[in-house]
């Protein structure tokens, strides 16, 4: 394990790779760091090796504030008329694009309300 590790070149590295160094540190933050996933592994990681991840969560925060939660509203409820027609009609690829549609942006919204 490396002594010296930046935000970007943890964040490109797997899970697998991230539980390695995990590992090898003694942290509370990283306590359990077999059962974590990658959004919890890396904060926690970096809380432990001391990088600061400020930053990074700042340009995250910017990019879902510039998410217009009305304009998905809309969205999604012009998808759920379009849905129920192709319902209708029987057409199951277009059904499962406009689902996938919908879910991307009720994701999307969820994040940005959080």
């Amino acid at each position: 394990m490396r002594d010296t590790y930046t935000y970007e070149e943890l964040k490109s590295l797997t899970v697998a790779d991230l539980r390695e160094i995990a590992k090898g540190l003694h942290h509370d933050v990283v306590q359990g760091y077999t059962q974590m996933n990658k959004e919890h592994l890396l904060p926690a990681i970096c809380a432990a090796l001391g990088i600061d991840t400020h930053h990074h969560r700042h340009q995250h925060h910017a990019h879902t504030m510039a998410f217009d939660k009305s304009t998905a509203k809309a969205q999604v409820r012009a998808l759920k008329v379009e849905r129920d027609k192709v319902i209708a009609a029987g057409n199951h690829e277009q059904l499962k694009a406009i689902r996938h549609q919908i879910h991307t942006l009720k994701h999307r919204l969820r994040i940005a309300s959080a």
